[in-house]
């Protein structure tokens, strides 16, 4: 089969994550950048933002003058502005790094030419959407001018976009007359993160909600619509799981042609058993010495040390059910080992506990605390409200206790000074009892590490290793989780915990010797097949396009037929919004998706007015248009409400802090550097297009 497959001479990734660690993609891009280095050499090239140009120099990325110094020429010539070097990483693929910010004064063209070309409806999208909009753009000119200095009709191309975030680089290479295979991969859809984060029956009720209508009242229909536009116009349309491609079909309305599960390599893991070991001794030291240092309480070594990971998502990640699952424990009173479970999940805080350093020193006694560091608005935080709501505050004598953990792991936390993966490696078992998880890399590594682990069938990872992995798996456990059976769920849990802590030492080691062989089916060597499957595919279609468009030409390329749709109508609509200055922070926060999934904003727009909440569907744009300028005025003299906005916003400023490095610099322009000040009882003229058949009012 592998012998029949098209194979690309030249393979284009991008990603916001190619050289920018922010997330979990970029350990799939980079992973995978890696494996294929071996076969496809300087001719894998990978696309990423130049967001450390004014900033200082970026570690991801080593720089070399001399690697395409011709066409980087001809790029410059052309107007583009690219960085070419190497990505740092195992393998040292080719990156090319892209100032898409140059772009800033054609934004206005650019998305209007996308609505007249392919519909997407960029009214409502703020800065973010933009940013993304232009990257991508920026992305796919790169390309085309790659493609146009160095390559021929006879070499096979084919180019891979990440995420809505980077699809309008394909829509760019759709307006080209150059035969590029493209490829849109999508790890999760816009409408499956909202509905998740707004307590939705995702699942059960699927085919009740309407992708269009719900990114309306969610206020994304700016990202839905360019997300689903990348889905329809890319020769291949892939996606990591069976669970996330039933998402795709119902929301962008396009079958998935192959799913492409994430892979790993395990460079990162321990090379030898010695290692592991030595690993393992220096993580549950310091585990116990922190768990010590916390409860006042002296540590057994032979404790069970267990743990959760990952994105502060409250409700998709499962932290609700670990929490609760750890509160029926206490109910059990469970005999045997103690049971210390650490909460691994980043929020907003400002440094460590100095009193827990001090006695973490030796200079301290009698001091305790739950939380190792100091949280910005604690008084809002759901992970510490439900500890306390349930009595999980680790009282002398309790055989169960709970620390939480609000700090990147990265090596200089203050308390552990130890990276996610060296304290994982020293834990008896993980649990990530996810809602909405589109793969799952946090239970993948943790059986890379020997670490046993808990899934459910939401995540695509845990219905891979049911589908993929023949005979028992008491490495991993996948619980079946849909809309209605939360306690099952947490039952489950606990019925796990209690099985780890059961194991002596032969069953542990057969479980962690189990955990680290179900994690090899996730291998690059296994998993690349499903991505060289869909390359193939996007060559194929776009070699039967030019036969199809070509014929009695003796050009090879593809004619792009344009699409018939309205004209648009040009209006000028006047917006008003009657927010006082003090209540600014509101209109900012209604325009970032991060609201839909922090149960602190959504409190805060409820209390606003509950009613008008309910009756726009929890849109917080509507939401303020609805309000009156008295309700307002009212808000910006209630100190109350002011505390808890301004608590808000700190835990906004926090998520954002990391993602605004090196991004737009607002000042470039003077337009843009108006947009950063959200107005204050102002009104706006705006310029607004629609079809003719349609009525809009555009956000401001």
């Amino acid at each position: 089969m592998t012998e029949e497959l098209l194979r690309p001479d030249y393979l284009f990734e991008t990603s916001w994550e190619v050289c920018n660690k922010v997330g979990g993609i970029y350990t799939v891009v980079a992973t995978k950048a890696s494996f294929l280095r071996q076969e496809m050499g300087r001719h894998h090239i990978l696309i990423g933002p130049d967001v450390w140009m004014d900033t200082e120099s970026n570690p991801d990325f080593i720089e070399d003058s001399h690697l395409y110094s011709q066409w980087k020429a001809q790029a410059a010539s052309e107007g583009l502005r690219v960085r070419i070097g190497r990505w740092n990483i195992p393998g040292t693929p080719t990156a090319i790094l892209v100032d898409y910010k140059q772009f800033l004064t054609k934004q206005d063209d650019i998305l209007t030419e996308y609505w007249l070309r392919f519909g997407v409806d960029s009214i409502s999208g703020n800065w973010d959407y933009r940013e993304n909009v232009l990257f991508g753009y920026a992305a796919g000119h790169v390309i085309e001018s790659f493609y146009r200095f160095n390559l021929s009709s006879s070499d096979n191309v084919v180019a891979q976009f990440h995420e809505w975030q980077t699809g309008s680089g394909i829509l760019y290479l759709k307006t080209t007359d150059l035969p590029i295979a493209t490829a849109f991969t999508t790890h999760a859809t816009m409408m499956g993160r909202c509905l998740a984060g707004n307590n939705l029956p995702l699942y059960d009720a699927m085919s009740r909600f309407d992708g269009d209508e719900k990114a309306r009242q969610f206020n994304v229909v700016a990202i839905h619509s360019i997300e689903k536009a990348s889905a329809q116009r890319a020769d291949v349309f892939t996606t990591v799981s069976d669970i996330t491609a039933s998402e795709c079909e119902h929301f962008l309305q396009r079958k998935v042609d192959v799913v492409t599960p994430n892979g790993f390599e395990n460079s990162f893991t321990p090379a030898t058993y010695e290692e592991y070991l030595e690993r393992r001794r220096v993580s549950r030291s310091k585990l116990i010495s922190v768990a010590s240092a916390m409860s006042g309480e002296e540590i057994a070594k032979d404790a069970i040390l267990m743990g959760i990971g990952g994105r502060y998502e409250y409700r998709n990640k499962g932290i609700d059910i670990f929490i609760d699952s750890l509160a029926k424990l206490v109910r059990e009173e469970p005999e045997g080992r103690s049971i210390h479970a650490f909460i691994m999940i980043p929020s907003g805080h400002n440094g460590p506990d100095k009193d827990l350093v001090a006695k973490l020193a030796g200079s301290g006694s009698g001091y305790t605390t739950q939380i190792s560091h100091y949280l910005m608005n604690p008084e809002y935080d759901a992970i510490s409200g439900r500890l306390h709501e349930l009595a999980l505050d680790n009282r002398a004598g309790s055989r169960v206790k709970v620390y939480f953990i609000p700090s990147y792991l990265n090596g200089n936390d203050g308390i552990f000074n130890m990276s996610y993966y060296d304290l994982l490696a020293g834990l008896d078992l993980s649990a990530f009892p996810s809602y909405y998880e589109p793969w799952g890399y946090t239970p993948l590594e943790s059986l890379a590490f020997c670490i046993p682990t808990l899934t459910t069938s939401l995540a695509g990872f845990g219905l891979w290793v049911r589908d993929h992995y023949e005979g028992d798996h008491p490495g991993i456990t996948v619980l079946d989780r849909n809309d209605a059976n939360y306690q099952d769920v947490v039952d489950g849990v606990v019925a796990r915990i209690r099985e780890i802590a059961a194991l002596d030492d032969e069953g542990r080691k057969a479980y962690m010797s189990n955990a680290r062989q179900v994690s090899k089916i996730a291998l690059w060597d296994n998993q690349i097949r499903y991505y060289k499957e869909a390359y193939s595919k996007a060559l194929a279609k776009v070699a039967q396009a030019r036969e199809t468009f070509s014929e009695g030409n003796n050009e090879k390329h593809i004619t792009y037929r344009k699409m018939n749709i309205n004209n648009p109508s040009w209006k000028s609509v006047m917006v008003t919004r009657h927010l006082p200055e003090a209540l600014s922070g509101l209109e900012t926060l209604s325009k970032n998706l991060w609201w839909c999934w922090n149960e602190s904003a959504k409190s805060l727009f409820e209390s606003i007015d509950p009613a008008v909440w309910q009756s726009t569907n929890h849109n917080p744009i509507a939401l303020l248009d609805v309000v009156s300028l008295k309700k307002f005025k009212a808000l910006a003299k209630d100190e109350e409400f002011l505390g808890r906005l301004k608590a808000v916003m700190d835990e906004f400023d926090a998520y954002m802090a990391p993602r605004q490095r090196g991004r737009i610099r607002w000042s470039d322009t003077s337009a843009w550097s108006m947009a950063l000040t959200p107005p204050s009882r102002s009104t706006q003229a705006v310029s607004a297009f629609s079809p003719a058949t349609t009525s809009r009012r555009p956000a401001t």
